[in-house]
């Protein structure tokens, strides 16, 4: 096992997280360092297709037993990050020695919930038939927050010791502050930004709503915001903006190159995380708080539970989809700049601290080691 332990630990030790934009697809490439050791694939993880720059990259361990003639056979952990449309494939790698790493990225029944908003009909029992299949195929989970971790042992059946939770964390390494630039804000005193996806799941119509009340009823014009990202509902975000009446003080971005990502993030006053309660978004981690935090930003969020687990002070909270207190609460960050640089210390410390990668590292490893051990499961 100390084999599995030490390939793992390599490649891990070369390549810790995702640098920025690499989920936004800007750039592929397996990266890591080169060795004296075959390559090992790698899977990058990240909580949602398209955030920005949180992750860790998840590498398929190779487990080498001894073979009848004393060569060394080849069994490799393959991972697998929302349930498998079909558990067959799984099945089949582990009947040929594999052993399977769920590492679940997202709650599908839960993001099928909170998309479409159909209910508990016959594609919601679909998918939770397929999760099960995939929880119990799994020799261990990779859960990427304790909501999540409750939901394998609660729903999935897992035993704890087979559930290890792995949280997502910004490379500190590469995304840090550079000097602000006051030309970004537009001609306004204070800048505003919004980082991630625009689904229908995200928010971004919450953010904008409140962006007009803030305007309307709270009288404040004093402000430029900038919506970096794209999905789903780009167009219909910078349609609603028009409605509003925001577009000579809402830019919307698209998906930019990283070093403009990093320079509207240390020129920002105030960053927003505007996803609304629902049943997926209050028990995941979101990657922009990690990602507001490592750039020293303070945030406004609505109060949902894996909010709070990630962000602490770094962030206030707006009661759920409470539009006009989420604009008070910008607001009030807007006029006090020592609370806001309070906030921003906060949220460095919690990242470099309690979230940093090392302390996920060392679950991660134990998972791949517990992956590839030889004891019986369930």
């Amino acid at each position: 096992m100390a084999g599995v332990h030490d390939a793992a630990r390599r490649r891990l030790g070369g390549a810790r997280h995702l640098p920025p934009g690499e989920q936004a697809g800007h750039r592929g490439g397996g990266g890591g360092r080169r060795g004296a050791d075959p390559p090992l694939p790698v899977a990058r993880g990240h909580r949602r297709a398209g955030r920005l720059s949180a992750g860790v990259r998840i590498g398929a361990v190779a487990h080498r037993p001894a073979g009848p003639e004393g060569g060394t056979g080849r069994t490799w952990s393959t991972p697998a990050t929302r349930p498998t449309c079909c558990s067959c494939r799984p099945l089949w790698m582990k009947r040929r020695g594999a052993r399977f790493v769920f590492d679940q990225h997202d709650l599908v029944p839960e993001l099928y919930l909170s998309r479409f908003g159909r209910g508990k009909d016959l594609l919601y029992r679909g998918v939770c038939a397929l999760e099960r299949m995939t929880y119990r195929a799994a020799d261990v989970v990779l859960a990427t927050n304790e909501s999540y971790r409750d939901v394998a042992v609660r729903r999935g059946g897992r035993r704890p010791e087979d559930v290890f939770v792995v949280r997502s964390a910004p490379d500190t390494d590469r995304f840090r502050p550079v000097p602000a630039e006051p030309e970004l804000k537009r001609g306004k005193p204070h800048l505003l930004c919004y980082l991630g996806v625009m689904g229908p799941q995200d928010g971004v119509d919450y953010a904008l709503r409140a962006l007009a009340k803030l305007r309307d009823e709270v009288g404040r014009t004093d402000w430029h915001a900038v919506f970096v990202g794209g999905g789903d509902t780009f167009d219909a975000m910078v349609e609603l903006s028009r409605r509003l009446g925001l577009s000579e003080q809402v830019q919307f971005t698209g998906r930019v190159p990283d070093a403009d990502l990093v320079r509207y993030l240390s020129s920002a006053d105030v960053c927003l995380s505007p996803d609304p309660r629902n049943p997926l978004n209050d028990v995941s981690t979101m990657n922009k708080v990690l990602e507001y935090m490592v750039m020293g930003r303070p945030l406004v969020s609505f109060d949902l539970k894996e909010a709070r687990v990630s962000a602490g002070e770094a962030a206030v909270y707006a009661p759920a989809d409470d539009e006009s207190e989420f604009a008070r609460l910008i607001a009030l960050l807007l006029d006090d700049p020592e609370k806001r640089a309070q906030m921003g210390k906060i949220g460095q410390e919690r990242v470099n601290g309690p979230l940093a990668w090392r302390n996920s590292q060392a679950s991660l490893l134990a998972a791949y080691a517990a992956a590839c051990d030889e004891r019986p499961r369930r």
